[in-house]
């Protein structure tokens, strides 16, 4: 299987990353016997993983080296050193990637190997075995969700799923949504409207936070779930005046606008849902499954918390997508791929998979570790109900491959808090949107042809 490395990228190529807004700016994030595997590496190989902090410990390194013989060298990820490294011929032999947006910007410029033959003869990692979410690392050139797998997520949440500190809404009078049926993005807005507490003007609690992940994906999720598409059939454009874009991007300006939770008019001073939401300042997360992780941590309030379905849209589909999967994908210029597939297997299906998902930091990506969800206490029982209910709800939404998230956000964030603070209309806002987001879109298609 071992592949020799051919030339590095061309100019071309490299133009075709930066052109979608790669250099901007990094993409979005965060005891049982192992089993045979069918890699062919031998011991004393060593294997470059590009990583973001704490996503490979030192612990891991050495427990690497202990059960595989193969010594992991990690390199932090930034993508302006991703793309000198391949454009150089001497990639990282692993990267880390959020699937969800990148594998088809990154399969699209013809940088990733694909893993078919990989998976096809492994024992660990078996495509029967892979749940539907690991579709988000397809893309067959097209399409998102088909052809060659690029990558795998190491665990993942339904990411509009939202959390729900009981002890709030009691203290206010509002009625807990219900376990395994979906309240309205109308109404769960209306509910954070009566949770959100105020003092002198400031806001002491906010009533909740539905941010997203990525702001691009966010809203592409959004018009999935008003019934229709954020990107065209062919993905080179945008277009927020269409009905359910527009439903989608008008609500989520109202969200910003009554300043019910964090947004980019009222950030919150902890930069994320997290220890705002453990200390009792936050009514509901939409941080999916994966903030269970934290919330297990604290007994009292995990006593109180409870995980709820995606809200629907007033007559729109029920829907209930990923917008990460966060992985590790295989630059096709890698030097040393059988010692990095045998890392892939060990980091995705044996000791590091299994201790991810007894921890409950996310559902893990192979169905046979599902057992291993923390299932001990009644409120974590009560949480995989909701969890394991939701799954069937699983939806993948296609991102575009001709612009980065990152790119689009920056965009987003530089001409939408005009209209989150009232000076501009959600109408005139779509329009501006459209006009910059298609330019670079316009940018990425030229360069990638």
């Amino acid at each position: 299987m071992r592949s020799d490395a051919g030339a590095p990228p061309s100019r071309r190529r490299f133009l075709a990353l930066s052109a979608g807004g790669a250099v901007a700016g990094a993409a979005a994030l965060s005891g049982c016997a192992l089993q045979v595997s069918s890699g062919v590496s031998g011991s004393g190989d060593t294997v470059t993983v590009m990583v973001k902090s704490g996503e490979i410990t030192g612990d891991d390194v050495k427990q690497a080296h202990k059960d595989l013989g193969i010594k992991i060298v990690l390199v932090k990820y930034d993508i302006t050193k991703l793309i000198a490294m391949m454009t150089t011929g001497n990639p990282p032999d692993l990267v880390r990637g959020v699937g969800a947006i990148d594998t088809p910007y990154f399969a699209a410029r013809d940088v990733m190997e694909e893993l078919d033959p990989y998976f096809a003869r492994s024992s660990v990692l078996r495509p029967g075995d892979l749940d539907p979410v690991n579709n988000l690392w397809r893309y067959d050139g097209t399409t998102q969700g088909k052809g060659p797998r690029y990558g795998m997520a190491k665990d993942f949440s339904q990411d509009s799923m939202y959390w729900c500190n009981t002890s709030l809404f009691d203290k206010a009078g509002v009625d807990q949504p219900p376990e395994t049926e979906p309240v309205t993005y109308e109404e769960w807005l209306e509910n954070a409207k009566r949770l959100a507490q105020r003092k002198n003007g400031q806001t002491t609690v906010f009533g909740g936070s539905y941010n997203g992940l990525m702001k691009s994906s966010l809203l592409a999720c959004l018009t999935a779930a008003a019934g229709g598409s954020l990107f065209t059939d062919d993905f080179t454009r945008v277009d927020f005046t269409a009905p359910e874009a527009r439903k989608a991007l008008g609500w989520y300006i109202d969200y910003c606008r009554t300043k019910v939770g964090p947004s980019a008019i009222q950030p919150d001073p902890n930069a994320w849902d997290g220890p705002t939401y453990q200390a009792n300042r936050m009514a509901m997360s939409n941080s999916g499954y994966w903030l269970g992780g934290m919330i297990n941590t604290d007994k009292k309030l995990a006593k109180v918390s409870r995980l709820a379905p995606a809200p629907v849209f007033e007559g729109g589909p029920r829907i209930s997508p990923c917008q990460g999967g966060t992985g590790l994908w295989m630059p096709k210029e890698a030097r040393n791929k059988d010692a990095a597939w045998r890392v892939f297997e060990w980091f995705f299906g044996e000791g590091p998979a299994k201790a991810r998902a007894s921890g409950g930091w996310g559902i893990p990506t192979l169905k046979s570790l599902r057992p291993l969800m923390p299932a001990q206490e009644d409120y974590q029982k009560r949480t995989l109900k909701v969890q394991d209910a939701e799954l069937k709800h699983f939806s993948l939404i296609s991102f575009t491959p001709y612009a980065t998230a990152d790119a689009l956000d920056a965009l987003f964030n530089q001409i939408a808090p005009a209209a989150m603070t009232g000076q501009m209309s959600v109408d005139t806002l779509a329009g501006r949107l459209n006009s910059a987001m298609n330019e670079q879109l316009a940018r990425g298609k030229e360069q990638v042809g």
